[in-house]
């Protein structure tokens, strides 16, 4: 007998269950992601929240926070995004709880991220560790390339940024010539402040981008000053100065030189007074200065130093003519941002973050910097990294039945932090990569060097270390416990550029990306349920 088929009747009264909790299925993650929000101490986020006065009143931060955390957890980082989903997705409905907040109260909220963000990260990694992750044996350190908000397009020179505020001042006399011309003098009183349309209005961004400039070329050559000081601090208090900075090569041979005649000349002093003395055997033959052999090589040492400074002139001059890229720039969409070189060649316009990772998957420590290289954060990781270990022992449950919770074992960290600093530096023990993994494998199997010579005696140490077959097989965990949460929060989360512009925000933009990294990493793992959330901490 043929069936007929069910009605469809969009007019009934209820489409949906009335008890919100039927909307989804018990083992929805959502419901993990609300009570894990639940359990955190958000009172951070709760200081700067209204709470609503004679009008409609404030929404609840938790419930803006773990839209904020669903949201970007599923790809979604627009605020208007989250305003549609809040009325068209169940999971938001559920998190809303019947609210709807517009798009311009999720912008205000995650706003506010840099004051907060920093506090929300810590509960996130307390609450993993109360859940019993966060294996310190093995940590790594990484740095990974981020795209900033800002098109590469929009980098200026300085001279064209001198250029561009030439053109601004031009144009914005003129406009206040016409506009006094046309309504008179001052203000007309009802125009709009520009902090309130414009925070960084254009001059603005200019002006700032000249200056970040000129600081950065000052501080170059104050570094360059104070490298040549030191150097002559070293000669004039007797002690071994080195080879000198480039740009006093030609002024030290020179004062070489001038040393070594004056001693030359003292010494033909005192055997001039010597032959002159009664009953001496008469004036041997000497050396002239200019004749002496000390005096010649020191001649040729300020020859060959002057040499040397026409030739770095001219390459630096070639260079400059032969440079495909523009030379040093800033860009106007977000003047804190760098060009930044990425793998395979190329360049991108965004920041350089720094994550040390623990073997379980964590991100334990994150900061976001301007810096193309990582060689000047490791110490400061390392720092951030012991910071996070304390913490993590200290919500450690007692009944997660693993081993005592101790600091961290080992780090591991590739070419890029090798430096006779980072490898002395106070901290835990650490294998830094003194080359490519598959050269230092391949000399470990050939039993011969690395080919490469270069390195102080903590440098060499740690190359003869790497070539052990324990030093390999430690440092071969390197690229899946750093690599790993960067694939994720890449490909998974989908943050390859980060939405918002300047330093304080797009960090924490990123730290609260690691955080909601570090929340999934608890789900998938099978570490956060609803028991474990409902078991009290011994």
């Amino acid at each position: 007998m043929a069936k007929g088929y069910r009605p469809v009747d969009r007019d009934q009264v209820f489409l949906f269950p009335p008890d919100m909790r039927e909307w989804l299925p018990e083992d929805h993650p959502v419901w993990l992601v609300i009570a894990a929000v639940e359990q955190l101490d958000t009172s951070v986020f709760h200081a700067g929240r209204k709470l609503g006065g004679a009008g409609t009143a404030g929404y609840d931060p938790d419930m803006l926070l773990t839209v904020l955390v669903w949201a970007y957890a599923h790809q979604v980082r627009s605020s208007r995004r989250m305003e549609e989903l809040c009325r068209t997705d169940v999971a938001f409905r559920v998190i809303c709880a019947g609210n709807l907040p517009d798009h311009c109260t999720f912008a205000r909220f995650r706003g506010d991220l840099p004051d907060v963000v920093g506090e929300f990260f810590g509960q996130v990694l307390g609450l993993c560790a109360r859940l019993g992750m966060g294996r310190l044996g093995v940590v790594a350190l990484d740095g990974m390339k981020i795209a900033a908000c800002a098109s590469k397009s929009a980098n200026r020179t300085a001279g064209r940024l001198r250029q561009l505020g030439a053109e601004a001042v031009a144009a914005h006399a003129a406009a206040d010539a016409a506009e006094d011309q046309l309504f008179g003098e001052g203000r007309r009183g009802d125009e709009v402040p520009e902090e309130v349309w414009s925070p960084r209005s254009r001059a603005e961004r200019i002006a700032a981008a000249l200056a970040d400039l000129k600081a950065e070329r000052e501080a170059a050559e104050r570094a360059e000053e104070a490298k040549a000081q030191a150097y002559w601090e070293r000669q004039a208090a007797g002690q071994r100065a080195g080879l000198p900075p480039a740009g006093v090569q030609v002024a030290a041979a020179e004062q070489n030189l001038a040393r070594v005649r004056a001693a030359r000349e003292a010494r033909l002093a005192v055997l001039e007074e010597k032959y002159a003395r009664p009953g001496s055997r008469g004036r041997r033959r000497s050396a002239g200065i200019d004749d002496c052999y000390q005096v010649k090589r020191a001649e040729a040492k300020v020859e060959a130093a002057r040499a040397r400074a026409a030739q770095m002139e001219r390459q630096a001059a070639e260079r400059e003519r032969t440079r495909k890229g523009p030379g040093p720039v800033r860009n106007l969409t977000d003047p804190d941002s760098r060009l930044m070189p990425v793998r395979g060649g190329g360049f991108i316009q965004g920041y350089n973050t720094q994550n040390v990772t623990s073997a379980d998957g964590l991100i334990i420590a994150t900061t976001l910097t301007r810096d193309t290289t990582d060689i000047a954060w490791f110490a400061p990781m390392m720092d951030a990294a012991a910071g996070a270990a304390d913490l993590i022992a200290a919500h450690r449950r007692g009944d997660s039945g693993g081993e005592p919770q101790a600091g961290i074992g080992l780090v591991l960290a590739d070419a890029g932090y090798c430096s006779n600093a980072n490898l002395t530096c106070a901290g835990p023990d650490r294998l830094i990569a003194v080359g490519k993994r598959r050269d230092l494998e391949k000399a470990a199997r050939d039993r011969g060097d690395t080919g490469t010579s270069w390195g102080g005696e903590a440098i060499t140490a740690m190359r003869g270390r790497l070539k052990t077959p324990a030093g390999i097989e430690a440092y071969r965990q390197r690229g899946h416990i750093a690599e790993t949460p960067h694939g994720h929060i890449k490909h998974t989360l989908g943050l390859r550029q980060l939405s918002v512009r300047g330093t304080a925000k797009a960090t924490a933009e990123w730290t609260f990306a690691a955080a909601v990294h570090n929340l999934l990493k608890t789900i998938t793992s099978g570490h956060l349920t609803p028991q474990a959330l409902t078991t009290p901490a011994s």
